[in-house]
């Protein structure tokens, strides 16, 4: 691993795939089933995965899960992909769950938005030092949620950890994304559209050279178009993508996206590729809103 970084940064700025995590009729995390999805998505090409993610259902996950989910990626991508684990919670896990990550080679962590009520601009940045310095190897990507966070905060961080090299900024406002990349330094991170293929182009017009997508379990090529459109500087292209995912994302944005992750395994589920169990506080679509979803879906694979 080179102390710059490149191969870190180059696959941040790339479709960076959020499995969603399968659960078997038990309830248990379904391993089987989650190779089955991630051989899906790096046999259609995908090269970045991120693992625990908010698709993956994170927060749902107990820490042994947590640790399973890491472990099967790793395993189950043998090389074929740059991993981006998700860590998070109180500190000493989070800290847990990087040193975990390094254990097994995985090369960057991403580190989840604080859920605490009471988060200051300066306790950000401690929080996310804390991570940052116990693993100076891995290249670390802080996810912004926050649109109070300044970006001199961001560049704050980066001072003190030149492993933070990534940002996937997630505040849908792509004209703040703008400001707070170029207060915090364009050309010093790779800057990933968090809020998935709904704002890439948006985002990459001001500067995204990557976006998350939960998406891209169901319709990896939809996704793919998308990143190469926007590489191409092809927008018209890019919007034709837009329009084709449109309905799907409202359907998951709608309620506040209470149906984010509920929406993704519908889908999957419509294809008999995974069920379509999530954990509370998410719950499965009720059998009236399936039929749309699989109709989507249905056109993606054709």
């Amino acid at each position: 691993m080179t102390t710059t970084f490149e191969t870190q940064r180059a696959a941040l700025a790339d479709v960076v795939a959020i499995p969603v995590t399968p659960f078997a009729a038990d309830g248990s995390v379904d391993p089987a089933t989650y190779r089955a999805l991630l051989r899906r998505l790096l046999d259609a090409g995908i090269t970045t995965l991120t693992p625990n993610g908010n698709t993956g259902e994170f927060y749902a996950l107990t820490p042994a899960e947590r640790r399973q989910v890491t472990e099967l990626t790793v395993e189950e991508a043998g090389g074929r992909a740059d991993i981006l684990v998700g860590v998070g919670h109180d500190v000493p896990t989070a800290v847990a769950s990087a040193e975990h990550a390094r254990d097994l080679g995985v090369p960057m962590v991403m580190v989840h938005q604080p859920v605490h009520p009471y988060v200051s601009q300066a306790g950000w940045v401690d929080y996310h030092r804390a991570v940052a310095e116990a693993v100076p190897g891995l290249g670390v990507v802080p996810y912004i949620r926050n649109p109070q966070l300044a970006g001199a905060r961001l560049a704050e961080l980066a001072d003190s950890c030149p492993n933070v090299i990534g940002v996937k900024y997630a505040v849908p406002d792509a004209a703040k994304f703008a400001g707070f990349a170029r207060d915090a330094g364009l050309d010093r991170f790779v800057w990933v559209a968090g809020l998935a293929e709904p704002y890439a182009p948006s985002y990459f017009s001001a500067g995204a050279t990557g976006f998350t997508s939960g998406l891209v379990n169901v319709a990896p090529a939809v996704s793919l178009n998308m990143i190469e459109a926007l590489r191409a500087g092809d927008y018209p292209a890019a919007m034709k993508v837009w329009e084709q995912i449109r309905r799907f994302e409202e359907l998951r944005a709608a309620n506040g996206s209470a149906n984010n992750v509920t929406v993704v395994k519908e889908a999957l589920a419509s294809l008999g590729l995974c069920r379509r169990d999530v954990r509370p506080p998410s719950r499965p679509l009720p059998e009236s809103e399936r039929a749309a979803v699989a109709a989507i879906a249905a056109g993606w694979s054709i």
